[in-house]
């Protein structure tokens, strides 16, 4: 991973679509100065922006896709401060930083903030990604939801040589027992043409899962509503068309479609936490329809790289989501109603429905005869149309929700004393409206079990709330979010940097208003969904000379309004608004060794996080006291690496540390739930690579050492269920051959 912490200019600047910024930088890349981050929206090179960026190139991509299977998992296993995945469909509870982040594809966000079914991070094959960008803390460079920062997925470039041009690849996976139910395969191809002007890439991609089986030989177990990405079939499409109106002047259309779905084949097995069994896995018919997740998109694009000498950059595009979460074997509480079935008897499923319609404009140069002052104008618009519903009974669970943000902005970017210090500064004007129409919210039911226990007058039994009417409203926000930063280099590849950014998102505003159990509520004066405007502020150093490549942040992070998700009724949890304060440490150390071709590599990050308890009793006090949960921070972790490159031989062998956390509250306060403390754990995973001279030939080990662990998001959550009690995956073989033509 090329790691590029810097300085910059944080809420917006121009670049809106990465496809077209990178081929224009593939033809002059070579040097790190020469890199364009995409996501940061600037031709500006990394060094002259203050932020703290990674940068996950095509070979490190595809190596660690081959070793853990996602686009998701790769960004966590090389990102100390990313949660570690819960190897599931769904990625609720994986933070940056401590906090969301927002995931894109080309600038394209995919994230559904207002109802956020975590599955943001499945929206593509990794196949066709040709690189990830990662911009760490809250910002606003690509508009809502990057509170933790942004996770961009550039997608293949336009071919640079005439004729005809592509790659495949072809995979096979295997438990450690190389049992047939545990086999997997993955097929995946693209196609590439160039004529004059013209050229078009075409692709497509075939994944099939087996069952994941843990350190001990046991299936894992299966989340039937979330879904798992184990026991399903992928299919990803991808097609990519650009024309260049001049040398400079280009036009592209993207287009992509993803398609996982569970094959319903395994229903769960109970697991029983106080003896420490997982959850399992046998055969078996789940009820009603599998877990599903569909996303399609399109963007077209025009750019112009010398437009009265600066950098035009603008897109229109249109997205969709269907996220199909499945039925539990058991009728959930939060889905009964006695007038379609009597209560306890009821099965049925959600499914998020998301539209998004967006444009981006900007417009980047140096000032005319003040060449050392880049200035950017730019303006963004997106409308996202969100609801869930209950599918079986056809009932409303989250009402029609649409979302409005205009925002205008600007940037500034300063170069003093031959570059010895930059000065960077800009704002974003944030214009938001929340459309919700009339609505009942849904009935749900609680039990709570009868015992001479109870203190007396205690209701105990069946009891349904909600079911009210609701008053609908159109809500309005506007924000002006600033950033600034400064970064000094007294020598080359030496730097300092300090920087400060506003980022926002919404709450999510489906579990808020499906929530509402109070007749009268009228959305026009509920506090509850307006927006989270969160800060980071950091001071980094990074050393980059000759065989060392080092670098240490600092960063702390607050919001008045924040979002804290506590657990409600079955495994449902419902959001907090509340203060939320975050601070952490990130060191990164990789050396070239005198070792031709070998790099040794360590990285650290260390998150404290904690929030306001008083608000969950009515009396906040704007005092933060108890500590954030597994639900919402990641652990504390340390990276070990080693590589080697030289010649056709390449390799891998990495280890992860996840250490052990207790959560804690202020002295003199309920503590919470012990039992969600974090144990911690370590992981390896090795990978070889050959090349033949007809293609590259490599085996990639998983889990390398068959270590059995409950994995992060089992161990800190619903403590008391065992119906979520989840073993991590053990030791898994991939065979993969790669070929370029």
């Amino acid at each position: 991973m090329n790691r590029k912490p810097v300085l910059a200019m944080l809420a917006c600047t121009a670049l809106s679509s990465p496809a077209f910024a990178q081929d224009a930088v593939d033809e002059s890349a070579q040097s790190d100065d020469a890199i364009v981050v995409t996501a940061a929206r600037t031709i500006l090179p990394p060094s002259a922006l203050p932020l703290t960026i990674d940068l996950i190139d095509k070979e490190t991509l595809d190596q660690q896709i081959a070793i853990s299977g996602s686009v998701t998992d790769a960004v966590s296993n090389l990102t100390p401060s990313f949660s570690p995945t819960r190897q599931k469909l769904s990625g609720a509870g994986e933070t940056l930083r401590g906090r969301s982040p927002l995931y894109a594809i080309n600038g394209i966000p995919q994230s559904t903030p207002l109802r956020d079914g975590s599955r943001d991070g499945f929206t593509i094959d990794g196949f066709f990604v040709d690189r990830v960008e990662l911009i760490y803390g809250s910002n606003a460079l690509q508009g809502i939801g990057g509170t933790g920062g942004i996770v961009n997925q550039v997608t293949a470039g336009a071919p640079k040589a005439e004729g005809l041009s592509g790659r495949v690849l072809l995979q096979g996976t295997a438990d450690d027992g190389f049992s047939k139910a545990g086999l997997g395969g993955k097929a995946a191809g693209l196609i590439q043409y160039k004529a004059g002007r013209f050229d078009a890439s075409v692709g497509a991609a075939y994944e099939d899962r087996g069952i994941f089986f843990d350190g001990e030989g046991r299936p894992i177990g299966i989340n039937l509503t979330q879904g798992e990405t184990m026991d399903s079939k992928a299919v990803s499409l991808f097609g990519r068309f650009g024309y260049e109106l001049s040398p400079s002047a280009r036009v592209d259309l993207i287009l992509s479609r993803f398609d996982l779905d569970s094959n319903g084949d395994y229903v769960p097995v109970i697991g029983n936490r106080p003896t420490g069994l997982p959850t399992s896995a046998e055969r078996g018919d789940p009820p009603l329809s599998p877990a599903a997740n569909l996303a399609e998109s399109a963007a077209l694009s025009l750019t112009d790289t010398n437009l009265w000498g600066g950098n035009f950059v603008s897109q229109l595009f249109v997205s969709r989501t269907r996220d199909t979460f499945g039925a539990d074997v058991i009728p959930q509480p939060s889905q009964q109603d006695p007038d379609i079935a009597p209560l306890g008897t009821l099965f049925d499923q959600t499914e998020n429905r998301s539209r998004k319609i967006g444009a981006k404009l900007s417009y980047e140069r140096a000032i005319p005869g003040f060449e050392a002052l880049t200035a950017t104008i730019g303006f963004d618009a997106l409308i996202d149309r969100t609801q869930q519903r209950l599918i079986a009974t056809d009932r409303t669970y989250v009402p029609p929700t649409d979302f409005r943000s205009l925002a205008p902005f600007g940037q500034l970017n300063l170069k003093l004393a031959g570059g010895l210090i930059r000065l960077a500064g800009g704002a974003r004007w944030e214009n938001i409206q929340i459309k919700i129409g009339d609505y009942h919210s849904i009935a749900s039911t609680t039990f709570v079990p009868c015992s001479a226990s109870l203190p007396a007058g205690t209701p105990c039994g069946p009891s349904t709330y909600g079911g009210v009417d609701v008053s609908g409203g159109k809500p309005k926000f506007d924000d002006v979010l600033i950033n600034g930063g400064v970064i000094v280099e007294p020598w080359d590849g030496i730097r300092a940097y300090a920087s400060y950014a506003e980022g926002f998102t919404v709450p999510d505003v489906g579990r808020i208003t499906r929530a509402i159990g109070t007749p009268g509520v009228d959305l026009d004066n509920f506090l509850d969904i307006a927006p989270i405007v969160s800060n980071n502020r950091e001071v980094g150093v990074e050393v980059k000379r000759g065989p060392l490549d080092a670098s240490a942040t600092y960063f702390w992070s607050s919001s008045d309004k924040g979002q804290l998700l506590v657990q409600g009724t079955d495994r449902v949890f419902d959001v907090q608004r509340l203060r939320i304060e975050l601070q952490g440490l990130e060191l990164n150390l990789r050396v070239a060794m005198p070792i031709d071709g070998l790099k040794l590599g360590v990285g650290y990050a260390r998150i404290q996080g904690k929030f306001d308890s008083d608000a969950n009793r009515g009396a906040p006090d704007d005092i933060v006291d108890t500590d954030l949960d597994g639900v919402n921070i990641s652990p504390d972790r340390v990276n070990l690496s080693a590589t080697y490159a030289k010649g056709r031989v390449s390799a891998l062998v990495q280890t992860q540390f996840f250490l052990s956390r207790s959560f804690h509250a202020d002295p003199g306060k309920p503590e919470p739930d012990q039992r969600n403390n974090f144990g911690g754990y370590n992981l390896t995973d090795a990978s070889i690579r050959y090349d033949t001279g007809f293609g590259g030939l490599s085996l990639s080990v998983q889990n390398l050492f068959d270590k059995f662990y409950i994995d992060y998001s089992s161990d800190t959550r619903l403590p008391a269920d065992n119906y979520a009690f989840f073993a991590g995956r053990g030791r898994t073989f991939t065979l993969g051959w790669d070929y370029r033509f």
